[in-house]
This record gives structure tokens, sequence and C-alpha cells, in this order.
């Protein structure tokens, strides 16, 4: 079976994840913004998280103690302490229990791409996400997938990298340390509403802006992890691009490999352009 079919077949699954999905928080309507350095939404994007309901789902909690753990200016080397240690365990303990992730699990199980241990799955999900990883050659160990993914990174200053989780996206923009200046629309739609989970957002972040970011929103960790996971495995190249069509969405989803982990990995409206 060639790639393309694999991928087709991989389309009915992560309709089936889709649906084992719960949304758990909203994105409120905002105003236009565009690719100029500009503010163009006068609110926040969320506005609707009840957060305490998240704190309370083990998956989110073991999430977000998962989310100050790094050094996000790239080029200083990530120091990983015992306790980071058990957290990253915890979160992929809790995440391993779900629904979504045992349809990952089995999915992978059928391509001969995971071991039916899971304590070896587990193994290779830490391998693929949280293993320490130069992201430009030459630098000390100052990066993951996970981070890059999930967290966001820095480089010189200047340039936002990764930042492609809704969670941390509201828990930054909370402490008032995101600016979110607007959206771009996907086809046939003015404007972002509160059923949107899926937006290519404008915003600025540790003094840097990000002209284009997309995001899930809405949608649990181990959504994502699933999702991404099964694309990393049953791709080869350095940069998959695969379209989908999951319920009204039409994504093209983008898996970056950094050798044997994860590089980046997003979604993207068609309506809008690549990021990274």
């Amino acid at each position: 079976m060639g790639i393309r079919e694999e991928f087709e077949e991989f389309l009915g699954l992560s309709q089936r994840v889709w649906s084992s999905t719960e949304v758990w928080g909203k994105a409120g309507a905002a105003q236009q913004g565009d690719s100029a350095v500009q503010d163009s939404a006068a609110r926040h994007l969320f506005h609707n998280v009840n957060e305490e309901r998240l704190k309370s789902i083990k998956t989110f909690a073991t999430f977000i103690s998962l989310l100050d753990n790094y050094e996000t200016s790239t080029g200083v080397a990530e120091v990983v302490t015992p306790e980071e240690i058990v957290e990253n365990n915890c979160f992929l303990d809790a995440i391993l229990v779900t629904e979504v992730m045992k349809l990952a699990h089995e999915y992978l199980l059928k391509k001969n791409l995971a071991k039916p241990n899971l304590a070896d799955f587990k193994y290779q999900l830490y391998d693929i996400w949280f293993q320490l990883y130069a992201r430009k050659e030459g630098d000390r160990p100052d990066s993951c997938g996970f981070e890059h993914v999930f967290v966001g990174e820095t480089r010189r200053g200047k340039h936002i990298l990764g930042l492609h989780n809704w969670v941390q996206f509201y828990l930054q923009e909370k402490r008032n340390q995101i600016d979110y200046k607007g959206y771009v629309a996907r086809k046939n739609k003015t404007r972002p509403d509160k059923d949107d989970q899926v937006l290519s957002i404008q915003f600025s972040w540790k003094g840097s802006v990000k002209p284009i970011g997309s995001t899930f929103i809405g949608v649990s960790p181990e959504f994502e992890f699933a999702l991404y996971t099964i694309i990393f495995l049953l791709a080869e190249e350095r940069v998959t691009r695969e379209t989908v069509k999951i319920e009204e969405y039409e994504l093209q989803i983008v898996v970056c490999r950094h050798g044997h982990h994860i590089g980046t990995a997003y979604p993207v409206l068609l309506s809008t352009s690549s990021e990274d």
C-alpha cells in the first residue's frame, strides 16, 4: 500500500479521533487582522474557557504542568530535571488510557509501527516528543517536539517558532504575555465564531510577532498527540503535508521530522499560507 492509500485509510481514523474529542474551550469572535504588524483585535481571543474544569481532567492537568518546563530561547541548552521527567511520564500515562490514544495505538499496531506493549509504546512516544535535540546544527540540545509544538520557542528574540496549542495560548493570553492581533478567515467565512475548532491567527509573544500561526481550538492534548504521531510514523519524508477533511474543515496537516523526533506539527486551513 502506497503512502497516499495509507493516508486515505488514516482519514477514516481521523474522523473517529475527531468525533471522540470533546471541545473544552471556545474562541470569541474578533475583528480581522492581516499579515501586517498591527493590532486589529480589541479583545482577547479566549473569553469562554472553564479553567477549573480543565484542571480537573487528568490529561489537561498533566499537560499544563509541562508548559513551564522549558527555556523558550533556541540556542540555550535545555536542562531537564528529575521532576520534569516524572511530569512527562505522568502526562503520557494519562493520555495512553484515553479513547483517542487507544484508537491511535490500535491503528499503528495494524501498520506494524508500534509495539503492543503499552510500556514500549510510551517509550516510543517519549522519544518522538520529549527527546532533546539541537534545533540548529552546532547548538547544544535546546529543543524537542513537545516544546516547539505546544509551548513555543523564540529565535534570537526576533522570531516566534511553533506555539500551535490553544491551551498554552489561552494561559499566556490570560497572563498578558500574548497579544492576539487578528485572524485569517477560512474559505466561505468572514469572521471566526465560538464554534470554530481551527483558526489561523496573528499574535505577538515575548517581543516578537507571528504573522500567521494555526491551531486547533478546544481539542484535547491527546487528540493532537494522536493525530501528529500517526502522520509522523506513517511518513518517512522530512516534511509531510497531507490534506484531510474532518467534518466541515478542509485542512492540511503538516508534520516535519527532526531525525527520529518531531520537528514541528500543525494544521493549516486551506485558505492560509505556510508557516513553521
